[in-house]
């Protein structure tokens, strides 16, 4: 956005720079935005420079400024641009939202868990010692549990960091991405619902962006499957653009992937239509940006008694597993 009001006034792309370069709030940025100044002063296209900085400058971006270096309008395709990262960022920011309420009562279940089962199961063993007999079942696997935590913890901490690190490589691995998105879709209590609306939203509006700022289609369906967040929409991009390559429509495809539904099929064909594919994506990105706000808010009323559930029934099972004994000495008393 600064950098769109300095070359709508008037000032060249290297000067630009060196200002935005003299005022970068961040070490990294400060030293991407002298290696961008540096390489257009070797004569280099704005958007050539910044797609040597992938981290920083995503296809996204450069695809943009290109398309507004090629027609002449780079001061407002790099508007767009900041539309379309401020409209990520909101998304975001309503997702970790709606994250850090679980998130906190999930590690407050298991300290309460790992608390119990280190200091009151060892003085229910030892009154369970005096009474003698075979101790239930549950009993025995709490029993043994504590044992774990208490003299053999490195074990406990070393099987939950490989469960944690498998995860981590089989998530970033090409067939457990997909498998992991294909999941993540599925997941009950409207989440999986909020993961489909999520990167529906994101999807229509980085390809009305792209479409608006001039980019060719085929380049932008590309980008736009590789920036949705979701493995199983970049499949369903695929077909879209073999339909494209072959002549037909971006609709027709959405229109067989369940991923979407209908109202987003429907709503493209009448742009592409219309000719105005561009606006109809943007009108279908708000539609979602507001469901998602909606759902997040629903989500967070479903998971409050949920999580209450969670750590109440953790309580629950290491109570009853330590009164089952009790249970059957009255039981043998009578």
């Amino acid at each position: 956005r600064q950098l769109s009001t300095m070359v709508s006034s008037g000032m060249t792309i290297l000067r630009s720079l060196y200002v935005l370069e003299a005022q970068a709030s961040t070490k990294l940025l400060k030293e991407t935005l002298g290696s961008v100044r540096g390489d257009v002063e070797a004569g280099l296209l704005l958007s050539d420079a910044l797609e040597r900085h992938p981290k920083v400058f995503s296809p996204l971006y450069v695809a943009m400024v290109r398309a507004g270096e090629t027609g002449g309008v780079l001061e407002s395709s790099l508007l767009r641009t900041a539309d379309q990262l401020e409209k990520d960022a909101s998304l975001r920011r309503q997702i970790r939202a709606a994250t850090i309420y679980p998130s906190l009562v999930i590690s407050f279940a298991v300290i309460v868990l790992l608390a119990l089962v280190a200091f009151l199961i060892p003085v229910f063993e030892s009154v369970f010692k005096q009474f003698g007999g075979q101790l239930p079942a549950l009993t025995q696997f709490m029993v043994g549990f504590s044992h774990l935590v208490d003299n053999r913890w490195y074990i406990l901490i070393l099987v939950v960091a490989g469960l944690v690190t498998a995860f981590i490589y089989w998530k970033k691995s090409k067939r457990g991405r997909a498998q992991w998105d294909a999941v993540k879709l599925r997941i009950p209590l409207k989440i999986g619902d909020v993961v489909q609306k999520v990167s529906i939203a994101r999807w229509s509006r980085t390809l009305s962006s792209l479409t608006s700022a001039g980019v060719p289609i085929m380049q932008a369906l590309e980008i736009t499957g590789k920036t949705a967040g979701n493995a199983v929409i970049e499949a369903s991009m695929g077909n879209v653009i073999n339909s494209v390559k072959s002549g037909g429509t971006i609709s027709e495809p959405l229109k067989a992937a369940k991923e979407f539904p209908p109202m987003v099929a429907q709503m493209v064909g009448v742009g592409e239509e219309t000719g105005a594919l561009d606006s109809m994506l943007a009108k279908i990105a708000d539609f979602y940006e507001d469901e998602v706000e909606a759902a997040v808010k629903a989500l967070t009323s479903i998971l409050e008694p949920a999580m209450i559930i969670l750590v109440g029934s953790i309580v629950g099972v290491i109570v009853i597993s330590m009164y089952l004994p009790l249970f059957d000495v009255y039981n043998q008393i009578h």
